[in-house]
């Protein structure tokens, strides 16, 4: 099969579009054609490298997968099913899956990041467990690009903050995956939505999404911004991903009792914080990591229903997977980045 692989750690420049073998089945798993397959910033990381962390060589990124089975190790799926895939590989029968968290599984990975190669080939296999049929009218595009950050934002909303109506929420840099999501995902379920962008255009699209006040992160003060639209208030929940350089002003942008869910730091993982404001405010900080299978099933309903839906950048041709690596770093993007796979 072709596949775009990397060799050694490095820029876009060590990503490779070449012939790799196709996957062999075992029990328990599906072969899938893929379709198309959405980027997200754990393939920038992965390829570059993180420390601490080993991934073996030659290596298959990609998460949001979407396409078609074409081989079954499995009892009861059908070939040639439509299906998107839920990222999050986990053991199935810890207390934590069969309790239904299985992102708190000790085995949990996310597809095409460790041991599990990913979805920038025109093969991939994966459990049983993780397929999701699709309806006929949701393309592969907008089917790739929905699981990971939507699963990411609903996990951060409904089940770490359990988000409440009537509530405010900040959702750091609206034009990333789980910033569109989040905004869908917030205003779906009755909050009033505060989104930060860079540009004014992106500022635009976040209304556009139902945010209802935005803030321009380079020329405005966030939690100063914040303060003054909610008449010294604060929000009630922050959704925080960016890290360093907003983690200070996301905590000041708090209302007494409120809900800060962080699900990454893709400008650095060190944030100091007031410990008096802390418990004087009665705040929390959550982490959050991925979501259920169960949770992704609840949120597809809705996509399906056509009550959110992904948000697309740009598509890319699989072999131009360098090209589009690139436009993820240039920050410029507003949505999902996905590669089409002929």
């Amino acid at each position: 099969m072709k596949a775009v692989r990397f060799h050694q750690h490095g820029g876009p420049e060590v990503l490779s579009y070449e012939d790799a073998p196709e996957p062999d089945l075992a029990p328990g798993e599906v072969l899938v054609r893929v379709r198309a397959c959405a980027l997200n910033h754990l393939d920038v990381w992965a390829r570059g490298g993180l420390p601490g962390v080993t991934i073996p060589m030659p290596h298959i990124a990609g998460s949001d997968v979407a396409g078609d089975v074409a081989a079954s190790a499995a009892a009861d799926v059908s070939v040639g099913g439509r299906v998107m895939l839920q990222p999050g590989i986990s053991c199935g029968r810890c207390a934590a899956c069969l309790s239904g968290s299985d992102n708190e599984c000790a085995r949990y990975e996310v597809l095409g990041y460790l041991h599990h190669p990913g979805g920038y080939a025109e093969y991939v296999k994966v459990p049983v467990q993780n397929l999701i049929s699709i309806p006929d009218e949701i393309d592969y595009v907008h089917a790739a690009a929905f699981p990971l950050t939507f699963l990411t934002a609903w996990h951060m909303l409904m089940t770490r903050a359990r988000l409440n109506r009537g509530e405010d929420v900040l959702v750091l840099a609206a034009g990333s995956g789980v910033g569109q999501a989040a905004i869908q995902i917030a205003c779906l379920h009755g909050a009033r939505v505060f989104a930060t962008a860079g540009t004014d255009e992106k500022l635009e699209r976040a209304r556009a999404l139902g945010a209802s006040e935005v803030i321009h992160h380079h020329t405005q003060d966030i939690a100063g911004e914040v303060r003054r639209l909610t008449n010294k208030r604060g929000v009630d929940v922050v959704i925080e991903h960016v890290g360093e350089a907003t983690w200070a002003k996301s905590v000041r942008a708090l209302a007494r009792g409120g809900r800060l869910v962080t699900c990454g730091a893709t400008t650095g993982a060190n944030g100091a914080i007031n410990i008096n404001a802390l418990f004087s405010k009665q705040l929390s900080i959550l982490g959050s990591y991925m979501g259920t299978k169960g949770e992704l099933m609840r949120a597809a309903r809705l996509f399906f229903a056509g009550q959110i839906k992904p948000v697309i950048d740009r598509t890319f041709p699989l072999g131009e997977a360098a090209a589009a690596h690139r436009r993820m770093e240039e920050s410029g993007q507003f949505g999902k980045i996905v590669l089409e796979v002929p």
